[in-house]
């Protein structure tokens, strides 16, 4: 389900909010909760997100390939649905899942060298990875732009 075929939540302005926005809450959440307590709540909110997209995408418990998961996504949570981020690759590497992304709002206006973390992309990545397998995983954010990669790369292991 694209954000398109979404019925719109806010007639006047549209379902989209600025990223500064979004940010803003990221930062405000860090500076109250500490970064640790921050990073929990954002994992926990995306992974809930992406169990109920996997849901509306009706793709829950379908446990399509692993190679097919990024199209999934990407179509749901890139440019052509919600614009949280581009979902550029998905693949197995041995018995662990990797899901690249980029482009993510949570990377965005971060300079170079920035520690900053894809907490809510990575949860959203990880729930609706764990909804469509029916697996459970422990999902880390590996590699950034921020910091080097050529992308954001999440690592899941199953458990």
């Amino acid at each position: 389900m694209t954000a398109t075929a979404t019925p719109q939540l806010r007639p006047q302005l549209g379902d989209f909010n600025s990223v500064v926005c979004f940010k803003a809450v990221i930062v405000g959440v860090e500076d109250t909760l500490g970064p640790d307590g921050a990073a929990v709540v954002f994992t926990r909110a995306g992974k809930v997100r992406g169990r109920d997209l996997a849901t509306e995408l009706g793709v829950a418990g379908s446990n399509v390939p692993v190679e097919q998961i990024a199209g999934l996504l990407n179509a749901a949570i890139g440019r052509d649905g919600t614009c949280l981020a581009a979902v550029t690759r998905s693949y197995r590497e041995g018995d662990t899942v990797v899901i690249e992304t980029q482009d993510t709002v949570c990377s965005a206006g971060e300079p170079i060298g920035s520690d900053r973390k894809c907490t809510f992309t990575l949860g959203a990545v990880w729930g609706a990875l764990e909804a469509i397998t029916g697996q459970t995983y422990l999902g880390e954010h590996t590699e950034s732009v921020l910091r080097g990669g050529t992308s954001d790369k999440f690592v899941f292991t199953p458990l």
